[in-house]
């Protein structure tokens, strides 16, 4: 029955994991993927396949997306072959990063079908995503969080942050602001470091006894700059359109972002050197390459 069984539309880097994870729970799960590749992988571990959006509304009460951008997840959601289509569909939960506005319209469309959605975007990155530590921030009525606060334990711990579509993606932006800012000044402070002397890893163990720890410190940069693989798990071309989103929509609340358009700017250029699909670790790579010093362990 359609009510025993999951949607899931986005089976990519973060998806997939998250897709492996409620498998192993016991849940059953209809699946679609623009990447036919991405959605075998996990058919082969029990995952039943779609051919389209519409296919796993046909199939699901429940489904949830993963997608990468306002674009796609307003195609997937009311395009052709949509799940807007969907006969057996009542509510999206949508852990994808899109925006206030993204998120608001895509909601009100979806209203007018009786079809709930759920603002839920993530954090935590691909490591999250395997380990079952993500923070899930979801924008809904109370009462239909709570029914799905067992769900959403399988992939992390929720975090109830509003009842309004829009509002949990506001809270995912601020937060990958300060995501970024940390992996850019932390940058800036390891390479000036570097190039006076010092030893980087004893650079780290200093911030992070002392104030000037944060989330690259700690982690980001023992992980993935230091080994020099640059391999984190996000994506620069993502983390440049997340910090775009959050500046753009602190323009539309008149609050000042002095730093956050200085993180963009540094994003954006390393978006352009390095690729979209480079880690935003290679932020630290461009400063390096800035300043003739590299931060390795």
């Amino acid at each position: 029955m359609a009510n025993d069984i999951l949607g899931f539309v986005g089976v990519g880097a973060m998806g997939r994991p998250m897709a492996q994870r409620l498998l192993e729970s016991g849940r059953r799960l209809v699946i679609h993927d623009a990447n036919a590749e991405a959605a075998q992988a996990l058919a082969a571990h029990g995952a039943q396949l779609a051919g389209s959006p519409a296919e796993v509304a046909d199939a699901a009460q429940t489904v949830l997306l993963s997608l990468p951008d306002p674009r796609v997840v307003q195609a997937v959601a009311l395009g052709k072959a949509g799940l807007i289509e969907g006969r057996a569909l009542r509510q999206v939960v949508d852990f994808s990063t899109i925006g206030p506005a993204a998120a608001g319209a895509v909601a009100a469309a979806l209203a007018q079908k009786d079809i709930a959605y759920v603002d839920a975007p993530v954090s935590g990155g691909v490591p999250g995503a395997r380990a079952g530590t993500l923070a899930i921030m979801t924008a809904c009525p109370p009462d239909r969080h709570a029914a799905l606060a067992p769900l959403l334990q399988v992939l992390g711990k929720p975090f109830h942050v509003g009842e309004r579509a829009g509002q949990a993606q506001i809270m995912k932006l601020a937060n990958n602001l300060m995501s970024a800012a940390a992996i850019a000044i932390s940058s800036e402070a390891m390479v000036m470091g570097v190039k006076g002397g010092l030893d980087p890893r004893v650079m780290l163990e200093v911030f992070n006894a002392g104030s000037g720890r944060n989330s690259a410190t700690q982690d980001k940069f023992p992980r993935a700059v230091l080994p020099g693989t640059f391999d984190y798990g996000f994506a620069t071309g993502l983390a440049y359109k997340d910090i775009r989103l959050c500046v753009d929509e602190a323009e539309q609340l008149g609050v000042p972002m002095v730093l956050g358009a200085a993180v963009r700017e540094l994003l954006a250029i390393t978006n352009s050197v390095y690729g979209a699909g480079s880690d935003y670790t290679s932020v630290c790579r461009l400063v390096e390459s800035w300043g003739g010093a590299e931060v390795r362990g």
